[in-house]
């Protein structure tokens, strides 16, 4: 296997293989090597071994490109949920994959133009989802996709896909026990890691962080607050920490340091994100670097379990599930964009997965369309790229496909008990947090943005960019204008739509 692990050439990797151990011992590689040394073998050995099939034995999260060099034959991999990053494109002949969108178009010879149907999908949702990209040319690999390059054409395999299949021969207690164990395994092997340099934890109020921080090596948790008590967390973050008698630092962010941190983000994101609470996890993840190079945050339960209101709330008949999130309709949309192509549907992104799971119930339904677009689309590239700016590596624990594979098992309404949303995930939590803690009321990550928009002392240069040049080149300045007169006016719930705009406009100023 040495001989054919020799022919396997790594052309770009960037992750953390959690079960490195029983892979090293299955691989014969040293588990005392240095991580880079140590995870590059596993890649080139398991590739060797398994071919493609190595997808199935790496538990963790990853995204890299491996050239067989016996066949000539390049294979670009994102895991599972798409934790880490994955772009790519033909340029001048060539394949070019990175994690990180700004280099794939700084490739010399790539003529940079904009994908107005991404524009127009991001309109109704807020962030890039699905395939295409803001640069025409350049795609996102989904998760749970190989992309293979033979030197002429670029092919598409999808590997995996978030199937749910309730078993009922389990209590609720035994669920919540086998949670445990998952939680205890993935847990015990981030312990146990000793290349692994000194790590923190980020914590909210809620109860996957919560649990995280409890059932971690951290003994250091960090948290963000607000001078604006409805948005602020730390309180109840600070009751975790001191009944876990673990350490928490608050980093307080206020108005002018948030917007004054917009456009980095932007930068760095690489592509627009309306979702506000990209800043404020980089402003935390700088506070974090002080003290640590790897974070632990715990993304993946909301979509695992079904942490989210429109989890719980029923369609109406008829309706087809566009995320949970949507922050445009087709009509506002087209009424602001200049150039609004009817060909581009809302529900375009969504009807291949929506067409797959017709005949499941509909809890499966929903999370099955949350893992494969929102999950990734925006979480995954929130966290990822803002952390990677900022010099963290961040780890997602609950992200491990192993806690997937329990929760995709678990009956739908052991996730919605006693009026509880991830109940069965809470009564595993509460082994370890107090019952207040473990049963709180699911609070999010939100952020006072929609106030602090409305603040004379803070929206101007916002105001600029929305009635700028550029703005005037995409949007309808009058649909425009009477949607930001009704947010000032005291209608809050406008808030994500300007936002998004505005990232927008603020992005393209920076790339065009």
């Amino acid at each position: 296997m040495s001989d054919m692990a020799n022919n396997v050439q790594i052309c770009y990797y960037s992750g953390y293989i959690r079960n490195f151990r029983s892979l090293c011992a299955e691989l014969d590689i040293d588990a005392g090597l240095g991580r880079e040394e140590r995870e590059a073998e596993i890649i080139k050995k398991a590739f060797a071994k398994w071919k493609l099939e190595m997808m199935e034995h790496l538990y963790g999260m990853f995204a890299f490109a491996v050239r067989d060099e016996e066949s000539g034959e390049t294979f670009c991999v994102r895991d599972q949920v798409g934790q880490k990053q994955m772009f790519y494109a033909v340029i001048g002949g060539k394949f070019i994959c990175s994690g990180d969108i700004n280099e794939i178009v700084k490739t010399e010879g790539f003529e940079k133009k904009l994908n107005k149907r991404m524009l127009q999908q991001y309109l109704f949702y807020g962030y890039p989802i699905g395939e295409e990209t803001f640069y025409e040319g350049v795609y996102k690999l989904r998760p749970g996709h190989y992309a293979k390059w033979d030197g002429k054409n670029v092919s598409l395999t999808r590997y995996w896909k978030p199937v749910f299949e309730a078993d009922r021969s389990k209590t609720v207690d035994q669920w919540a026990e086998e949670l445990e164990k998952v939680v205890a395994e993935i847990l015990d092997e981030e312990r146990g890691d000793d290349k692994l340099p000194y790590k923190e934890s980020f914590l909210s109020g809620g109860v996957d962080s919560s649990y995280l921080f409890a059932a971690s090596d951290a003994k250091v948790a960090n948290t963000i607050g607000y001078e604006e008590s409805g948005f602020d967390e730390s309180a109840l973050a600070r009751q975790t920490a001191e009944y876990l008698g673990k350490e928490l630092r608050v980093k307080m962010i206020g108005p002018g340091e948030y917007f004054e941190r917009i456009p980095e983000v932007m930068d760095k994101m690489g592509q627009p994100l309306g979702d506000a609470s990209a800043v404020a996890f980089s402003i935390g993840c700088a506070a974090v670097k002080e003290y640590a190079d790897i974070v632990y945050s715990g993304e993946g339960i909301d979509e695992f379990f079904g942490g989210y209101n429109s989890h719980k709330n029923p369609l109406p008949e008829g309706w087809v599930y566009l995320t949970c999130s949507h922050i445009m309709s087709e009509e506002v949309v087209r009424s602001l964009m200049l150039d609004f192509d009817g060909n581009v549907k809302a529900a375009d992104p969504v009807m291949p997965l929506w067409n797959e799971v017709q005949g499941q119930d509909e809890l499966s339904q929903k999370l099955t369309i949350d893992i494969s677009l929102w999950l990734e689309g925006d979480i995954y590239l929130n966290t990822d790229r803002t952390s990677t700016a900022c010099g963290i590596e961040l780890h997602t624990p609950f992200s491990d496909l192993r806690l997937f594979n329990a929760a995709r098992r678990i009956p739908g309404d052991y996730k919605f008990m006693n009026d509880q949303n991830k109940y069965v995930f809470r009564k595993a939590a509460s082994s370890k947090l107090s019952d207040e803690a473990a049963f709180r009321k699911k609070v999010g990550f939100a952020v006072p943005i929609r106030k602090w928009l409305a603040d004379a002392k803070y929206n101007s240069t916002i105001s600029e960019k929305l009635f700028g040049e550029t703005s005037r080149s995409f949007f309808d300045q009058s649909v425009l204008k009477d949607m930001w007169t009704h947010y000032l006016s005291g209608e809050e719930f406008l808030w994500n739509r300007i936002y998004a705009i505005y990232a927008f406009i603020l992005w393209y100023d920076l790339k065009f």
